[in-house]
């Protein structure tokens, strides 16, 4: 049945740049792809951009932690996610990064534009200060206890027991979390973004049916609160974008160009393909659709301050706004201790990316709620339905037509209304889509699975093929069986899209939605290929103990840092670990001159080091004192861990380790490479 083409336009939530992909990140990423390829499937114009989000202060932290620019950090991670989301066959027409010229341009262009329109105000505030790091602190880098329901450990902005919002100074025992440090307050001038300007157009906007029910209704609780102006500036240090006309002193909060980072990634695909115009789908009379797939925790993000300030840019606000839930494990919160906090590349390491792909369509629906993947349940469900049910009516089918009737589909439908039962359900399986509704549309599916395979166990082709003059019966039956499954493949070819691939190898024909009704009769097909095996036990119990594993690696790692904070100076005894090579492999040996070295008043072990790693220097503190003269070290080169987390001492901070070996006093040696090496080189 032919539809009326769409111009359609896909995100999903950014990625932070700080860390890997994992399982919980999988679900938004499976569900925006399958909803865009089954757009694309029904001959729509449907684009899905994607981008890293690279900006702000825990990236600029980490990348320091690393030893390494925040640049050389989020360009090394951006090769790990899409590496992670090309397996797992999520397919984006466009990856880009926050961090970019496109995001720049737009990221200004929008404040000016509401700078312009009188929406953004700047005042004098008291923020929560480090007096250590001498930076001022994001909400969520300090924690204390909620001011509300008096629960401990809480971040600087919200309650995660009570659910309350708040100011980071409203907090009861307010400590850093960059240094553990108690914050101070410190004056400092801010630009806000005046929300409340935008709560008639906002109110229109959220019961319009742009949103689903439940969001509609939260959103309606914050009305009644009252909206507040948005504080949407950072001060320096900060990695970002600087706002203009602040001399490098104020920068865009993450959070402002974060989702203009949808933008800038579609800007970015622009000037690449010439069948897309940017403002066709970005102008405020844009007649294209705008979608955004994200979890539940950004919903105020981009339900209230993203579409107001697309109002006040004068752009167009989204057509919709989906949310999903979380993922938990086994009915309870993903969790290290227990293996279930499932790395994407842990999983891929072990198992075909459609088997998750399959269980997650399975359980997702229209509604906020969070979904359980249950380990057990799972491989259950991958070996009942896709293998049991799906797979097996092309494998007891096909051997039959490739021997006894030289690869050839029959030339009549032996069951035309079974037939026409299957292509009927087009419509409504198509509405299931549409609408996000891929468990029901899953269930409709594999019913007709269960009829197709009772059809074939019925008919029995093995055995009629043994009785005289069934010969055509036999081709027809079984031909009737690989028409039935064309139909159920191309149904799923948007959550099983390799499947679908390998199956059209086999049809000799592409798997596509107009072509439903066709049949293949007469039609030449290929061998038929094993297209999925059986998810055993052991798989699932290898990803749980590598994920274990993983644990036990970084506590391995962390250990040392822990225990030399313990202690102002060096530990007393020594620290006996027992690390895997992969663990091993990770320290960052380099070859470092000792700048300067110099003595450490207070301090009985102690000698202070200036380490230069060819253009960066370090400060370390090394206990090599009962060794060696300081003034005797300056020029000699060593070997330092340069991938040590910085650690706080009495005497200052320390930014690595340099290797010694001895049995303590005047016998301790520093490592040395050979006269010919260069600091900064890597040892290993």
């Amino acid at each position: 049945m032919a539809v009326d083409t769409r111009k359609i336009l896909v995100t999903s939530a950014l990625p932070y740049a700080n860390g890997p992909i994992h399982l919980g990140h999988m679900l938004e990423y499976i569900q925006t792809d399958i909803w865009v390829r089954f757009q694309k499937l029904r001959g729509h114009k449907c684009t899905y951009v994607c981008a890293d989000d690279t900006h702000g202060t825990p990236i600029m932290l980490k990348a320091q932690q690393l030893g390494m620019t925040p640049e050389e950090m989020i360009a090394k991670v951006a090769i790990e996610h899409q590496a992670d989301f090309a397996d797992f066959l999520v397919e984006f027409d466009n990856y880009h990064s926050t961090h970019s010229d496109e995001n720049r341009k737009w990221a200004t262009e929008v404040y000016n534009r509401l700078n312009q329109g009188g929406y953004i105000a700047t005042r004098t505030i008291e923020q929560l200060f480090d007096p250590e790091k001498e930076m001022f602190l994001p909400d969520r880098f300090v924690k204390g206890t909620c001011p509300k329901c008096k629960a401990e450990d809480q971040y600087g902005d919200n309650c995660e027991v009570c659910g309350s919002t708040y100011s980071p100074a409203e907090l009861i025992n307010p400590q850093s979390v960059v240094s553990g440090a108690t914050p101070v307050m410190k004056q400092s001038e801010h630009y806000f973004f005046d929300l409340p300007q935008f709560k008639e157009v906002l109110q229109q906007w959220t019961t319009s049916g742009a949103l689903q029910s439940e969001m509609a209704n939260k959103l309606n609780e914050w009305f009644e609160q009252g909206l507040q102006q948005w504080d949407i500036s950072r001060d320096a240090p900060y990695f970002g974008f600087e706002i203009p006309g602040t001399d490098g002193k104020k920068f865009f909060y993450v959070w402002l160009d974060a989702p203009i980072g949808y933008m800038g990634a579609f800007d970015n695909l622009c000037q690449k393909r010439d069948d897309l115009n940017f403002e066709e789908y970005w102008g405020a009379d844009s007649d294209a659709e705008l979608y955004h797939f994200i979890g539940k925790d950004i919903i105020y993000f981009h339900s209230l301050f993203w579409p107001a300030m697309l109002n006040g840019a004068k752009l167009r606000m989204p057509t919709n706004v989906f949310a999903h839930g979380y993922v938990t494990v086994n009915g309870e919160k993903m969790s290290k201790s227990r293996g279930t906090f499932i790395k994407a590349r842990t999983y891929l390491d072990h198992l075909h990316p459609e088997y998750l792909r399959y269980y997650y369509a399975a359980k997702l629906n229209d509604r906020i709620d969070d979904l359980d993947l249950n380990l057990e349940d799972f491989a259950q469900r991958v070996n009942s339905d896709m293998v049991g049910k799906l797979v097996n009516i092309a494998s007891r089918t096909a051997g039959f037509i490739a021997k006894r009737f030289d690869s050839k589909l029959a030339a009549e439908v032996e069951n035309p209304a079974l037939l026409a039962e299957f292509q009927n359900a087009q419509e409504s399986i198509a509405k299931l889509y549409e609408s996000r509704e891929y468990g029901k549309a899953i269930r409709e599916i594999m019913a007709l699975a269960d009829k197709a395979n009772g059809y074939i166990a019925e008919m029995a082709p093995w055995a009629m093929a043994k009785q005289e003059g069934m010969e055509q019966k036999t081709h027809e039956v079984c031909s009737m069986g690989i028409h039935l499954f064309r139909i159920l493949m191309t149904y799923l070819k948007p959550v099983l899209p390799q499947m679908a691939q390998n199956v059209e190898a086999f049809l000799n024909s592409e798997l596509r939605w107009e072509r439903i009704d066709d049949t293949l009769t007469g039609h030449e097909i290929a061998p038929f290929k094993a297209l999925i095996q059986r998810i055993e036990p052991a798989k699932i119990e290898a990803i749980v103990e590598a994920t274990k594993q993983d644990l036990a690696a970084e506590q391995a790692a962390a250990a040392p840092k822990a225990e030399l904070e313990q202690n102002d100076e060096l530990s007393k005894e020594p620290i006996v670990d027992t690390i895997d090579f992969d663990t091993f492999a990770k320290v960052d040996l380099r070859v470092a001159r000792i700048a300067k070295a110099s003595h450490v008043e207070g301090a009985d072990k102690l000698v202070q080091l200036t380490l230069d790693l060819g253009g960066e220097t370090r400060n370390v503190f090394a206990g090599i004192k009962s060794a060696y003269n300081p003034e005797d070290l300056e020029g000699r080169l060593t070997i330092m861990v340069a991938n040590l987390a910085p650690r706080k001492m009495k005497f200052g901070v320390s930014e690595g380790m340099v290797l010694a070996a001895g049995p303590g006093g005047k016998d301790i040696h520093i490592l040395s490479p050979d006269s010919g090496a260069i600091p900064g080189q890597r040892v290993m």
